[in-house]
């Protein structure tokens, strides 16, 4: 049974891995060899690990999975101290200060009753701290298109820019869906213009990443849950196929169908 540890306690785990960080960045060999820049796409995996777990719910690997993002945290802050440009104090008295300006309604005068007007509040503050001189300024580069378009979207409405009502986003679809058609000749070979059609299509995604933020749907957590769904189901096709002693080249594809609907109601 988990016990709450109390502040004091907290406070000195966190000391602990300061503590070790240093040890290991004097004495190990692969330690004390790492820049930024190695541990970048170590960082991004961690963060997919991460969220893997909060995927399946499992509690004990989300916490070993926030111990290596710390990890690499602390690891950033160490080699920032080295260079001289910033520590561990400094990156989380940043982080700090950045809450109690970005929470006017709490530690100051501003007034937001609900979610949205703290994002509204947060995207306006925003722009007024950063370089960023656009809405859209702060958006990574790097993230995935989907993770990205969410991003654009949220921001977008926080500047005051979105649609009324979910019934004018899903025309929206439609009118992306029949646009799609259009340059995608769907009872032909051939598309009729591939540039177009693939433009066509990115609208048609977009608006439905769109209308499943109306609706409070998350667009990438519902993706991966039928990613997870369609490998789930593949995996009890292959097993049942090998079962059979035969391999999934010698069944027709509506042997396969039958199989696959096993799997679904296997589910139920």
């Amino acid at each position: 049974m988990f016990e709450m540890s109390n502040r004091d306690s907290q406070l000195k785990s966190f000391d602990r891995l300061l503590t070790i960080m240093d040890e290991l960045r004097e004495k190990c060999p692969w330690d004390r060899k790492q820049t930024i820049d190695s541990l970048r796409h170590l960082t991004i995996e961690e963060t997919f690990e991460l969220s893997d777990a909060i995927l399946d719910q499992d509690l004990n690997e989300v916490k070993k999975e926030l111990g290596d993002i710390l990890l690499h945290i602390v690891f950033y802050a160490k080699i920032g101290s080295e260079r001289k440009t910033f520590d561990i104090a400094s990156v989380i008295d940043s982080l700090c200060e950045k809450l109690i300006r970005r929470h006017p309604h709490i530690y100051g005068d501003a007034d937001a009753q609900d979610e949205e007007a703290v994002k509204r509040n947060w995207e306006k503050i925003k722009l007024t701290e950063k370089a960023n001189k656009t809405v859209l300024g702060g958006v990574p580069r790097s993230l995935p298109a989907m993770i990205k378009a969410m991003r654009i979207q949220e921001k977008a409405r926080g500047a005051g820019f979105d649609w009324d009502d979910k019934q004018q986003v899903w025309e929206k679809v439609e009118e992306e869906m029949r646009e799609f058609k259009e340059e995608f000749n769907v009872l032909g070979e051939d598309v009729r213009d591939k540039e177009k059609a693939t433009a066509e299509f990115g609208d048609l995604l977009f608006s439905l990443i769109n209308y499943a933020r109306f609706i409070d749907i998350n667009p990438e957590e519902a993706l991966e849950k039928t990613n997870k769904k369609f490998i789930r189901r593949f995996q009890y096709l292959e097993q049942a196929v090998k079962d059979q002693g035969k391999a999934l080249e010698d069944l027709s594809l509506a042997q396969m169908d039958l199989i696959w609907n096993e799997a679904k109601k296997s589910e139920r």
